[in-house]
C-alpha cells in the first residue's frame, strides 16, 4: 500500500506539472487580431484574384451524413460571412445519407458558389472510412488554395472565414487549428460537458503553439492544398474510421513543422452541439480515444498513457479508502 501511494504522489506531481506547462503555454499565445476588422465582402465574383488585394480563393469542404435538420442553419451562417464571396466556393459531400439530405443540398445548389457531390458506394475495405473519401472528393474538386473543414452541424461567427485567411497569410501556416466550442443549456451534463472541453481546447492550443504534440478537431481546420498534396492525402491512413483530423495533421506536421499553427481568436471559433445524453457523450468519448493507438505522434500518446494512470490511480486509491473505512 505504500508503494502505491507513492506511486500515485508521483502521477499526481507529473500530472500537475502538465496541467502547468499547458496553462502556461496557452497564456503565450498572442490573441491574433483581423486587420482593419473591416467587411471585404464587395468585392464582385467576376474579379480576379490579386495578392495585392489580400483576397485569397478558399475551399470550404464539409461532409455530412443525415444532416437534413441542420442544413438551412449550415448555409445560413456560411452566406452571412464577411469574406467576399467572389473568392469562396463551398463545397457539400453527402457521405451516404438515408434522409432527405441530398434533396436539400441540391435545393440550394448556386453555380460557382455552392456545390455538391454524392458519394458512391466505396470498396468493403474503405467503408469504414466514408468521410476520409468524401473529404478527399471534395478537395478532388476544389479550386481554392486554402481548403477549410467543417462539419454540417457547425455555425460559425461572420469573421470566421476572414480571420482564419488573414492568419494564414500573416503567419505562412499550412496548416491551422482554430477552436470549437460546445453550445450550451442550462442542464448539468451540458455544463459539465462544455467544461471538460473548454479544457481539450485548451491543451489543443498549448500543445500546438509550443510544439510539444499535435492536436486538433475536424470541426475547425484549414490547410493549404499543396500540403495535402504533399502529405499524399489520407494514404495510409484511409483505413482507420476516424482521424481525418489529427492523423492527417501529424502527417503534415512531419512535412511542415514550423507551419502548423493553433489560431487564437474569437471570430474563429466554431459552435457545434455537444451530446444529448449521457451514453451519447461517453460514445464521443469512446470515438475519439479508439484513434489513438493509431498516432504516429508518439509525444501525445505518452501524455495520454500518464493521463490514464492518473486517472486509473484515483480510481483504485477511492476503492482502497473505502475498503479502509468499512
Amino acid at each position: 500500500m505504500v508503494l502505491f501511494y507513492f506511486i500515485f504522489i508521483v502521477l499526481m506531481i507529473a500530472y500537475a506539472v502538465l496541467i502547468t506547462y499547458y496553462h502556461r503555454e496557452w497564456n503565450r499565445i498572442p490573441v491574433f487580431d483581423i486587420p482593419g476588422k473591416a467587411s471585404i465582402n464587395s468585392v464582385s465574383r467576376s474579379e480576379h484574384f490579386d495578392k495585392e488585394s489580400g483576397f485569397l480563393y478558399v475551399s470550404v469542404v464539409i461532409a455530412m451524413r443525415n444532416e437534413s435538420k441542420n442544413i438551412a442553419g449550415l448555409l445560413q451562417s456560411l452566406k452571412a460571412q464577411d469574406y467576399a464571396t467572389a473568392f469562396t466556393e463551398i463545397i457539400l459531400i453527402d457521405d451516404h445519407s438515408t434522409d432527405d439530405t441530398w434533396q436539400l443540398i441540391n435545393n440550394n445548389l448556386q453555380p460557382g458558389y455552392i456545390s455538391a457531390i454524392r458519394l458512391q458506394e466505396l470498396p468493403g475495405n474503405l467503408n469504414a472510412s466514408y468521410k476520409k473519401q468524401a473529404i478527399s472528393a471534395g478537395i478532388g474538386i476544389a479550386t481554392g488554395e486554402l481548403i477549410i473543414t467543417t462539419d454540417a452541424d457547425c455555425t460559425f461567427h461572420p469573421q470566421w472565414l476572414s480571420v482564419i485567411v488573414a492568419s494564414h497569410q500573416q503567419t505562412g501556416s499550412v496548416f491551422i487549428a482554430a477552436p470549437v466550442r460546445f453550445k450550451t443549456n442550462n442542464s448539468f451534463l451540458s455544463i459539465f460537458e462544455t467544461l471538460d472541453f473548454i479544457t481539450l481546447q485548451g491543451i489543443t492550443g498549448a500543445s500546438v503553439a509550443s510544439k510539444f504534440h499535435t492536436m486538433c478537431n475536424g470541426a475547425n481546420l484549414a490547410y493549404t492544398r499543396e500540403a495535402f498534396r504533399e502529405a499524399d492525402g489520407f494514404a495510409g491512413i484511409d483505413h482507420i474510421p476516424s482521424g481525418d483530423d489529427m492523423l492527417l495533421m501529424y502527417k503534415i506536421f512531419r512535412k511542415h513543422p514550423d507551419k502548423v499553427t493553433y489560431l487564437k481568436a474569437s471570430e474563429a471559433i466554431v459552435d457545434t452541439p455537444g451530446a444529448h445524453s449521457v451514453r451519447g457523450f461517453f460514445n464521443q468519448r469512446i470515438r475519439w480515444s479508439s484513434k489513438a493507438v493509431h498516432y504516429d505522434d508518439k509525444r501525445i500518446f505518452r501524455v495520454l498513457v500518464t493521463v490514464y494512470f492518473v486517472n486509473i490511480s484515483f480510481l483504485v486509491a477511492g476503492i482502497a479508502s473505502f475498503w479502509k473505512t468499512n
